[in-house]
């Protein structure tokens, strides 16, 4: 794969499609490497006339890893916001960092703007490039994701308990097993979401590829001490699309609501037996949904 500096770091990256088509920049959640989006998804959305740009974020994969910087627990982390304090200073870096990441990258490899979908915390880092990087997006599409707004319902505490489990060694197959059981319960519902072998696949591939918990740790501290971002939503003036799972137990349906009430025409789509996750099945019914609008919204 071929990489790329920019934004003061380098960047792993790939592209699918014409490359004379208009970009579509897809962000990665937290902890995953581009490897993870179902290649038939990938191949849908350039069939559908974009040029699709996939990327390691910092931290992750094989893009630069911030290897001498130490996070604070995310306790010290919580308790700091819980006391008033600015915690923004205290990480290596915030999700603002992330999302100058992708704004660079659209520059980088020669587009004025780009479409741009992240899923999780890449759906947090897409809604930041649409707030400080405008002139870069020309439509925005949030997935699986949240406004930042404190007083939405917080994750179910499996949801939770599975999103930070560890294994306690670190193997290809710990990491399998500790992957199939977070999976069962935050993924799609049954026949839905992928088998336990194709989960474990992935989870090995990825593992196999790049292994980094402390830059995990890093991204975990960015997404807690980013400044909440809620209240500028309302300035964004793109065309929006916010896609979400009926039975997402992580970043619960009322986080996606939230955005799109807060952001200026966006539409909402709330997808039945979709959870936390990117199942195969899935694939048809969110290009189903995502064609039309980018379709609806080519340039010129």
């Amino acid at each position: 794969m071929p990489r790329i500096k920019v934004n003061g770091i380098e960047i792993e990256y790939r592209e699918i499609g014409n490359p004379d088509d208009p970009m579509l920049l897809l962000v990665s959640g937290f902890s995953t490497q581009m490897i993870s989006w179902p290649e038939s998804y990938l191949e849908g959305l350039a069939a559908a006339g974009r040029r699709v740009v996939i990327f390691d974020n910092r931290d992750i994969g094989l893009s630069t890893e911030f290897t001498n910087e130490i996070p604070p627990a995310p306790g010290d982390i919580i308790q700091g916001l819980s006391e008033g304090k600015d915690m923004s200073k205290e990480v290596p870096y915030l999700l603002d960092d992330m999302a100058a990441d992708a704004a660079a990258l659209i520059t980088a490899l020669g587009a004025d703007k780009a479409d741009v979908m992240g899923n999780s915390m890449g759906g947090m880092i897409v809604q930041l490039i649409a707030l400080n990087h405008p002139e870069k997006v020309r439509t925005l599409i949030p997935v699986m994701t949240t406004s930042g707004e404190p007083s939405l319902p917080r994750s179910t505490p499996e949801a939770q308990k599975a999103l930070t489990a560890q294994p306690e060694m670190r193997t290809a197959d710990a990491v399998a097993e500790i992957s199939v059981a977070s999976r069962r319960v935050i993924g799609s519902a049954d026949g839905v979401r992928n088998s336990d072998e194709e989960t474990a696949e992935s989870a090995r591939a990825s593992f196999n590829r790049s292994d980094r918990p402390m830059g995990v740790a890093r991204q975990y501290a960015a997404i807690l001490a980013q400044p909440r971002w809620h209240e500028r939503l309302s300035t964004i003036n793109m065309p929006t699309l916010v896609l979400h799972g009926a039975i997402d137990p992580l970043i619960l349906p009322a986080c996606g609501e939230d955005i799109a009430k807060r952001v200026p025409g966006a539409k909402l789509e709330i997808i039945d037996k979709w959870g936390h996750d990117m199942p195969t099945a899935m694939v048809q019914p969110l290009l189903d949904k995502i064609v039309p609008f980018l379709k609806a919204n080519e340039p010129g």
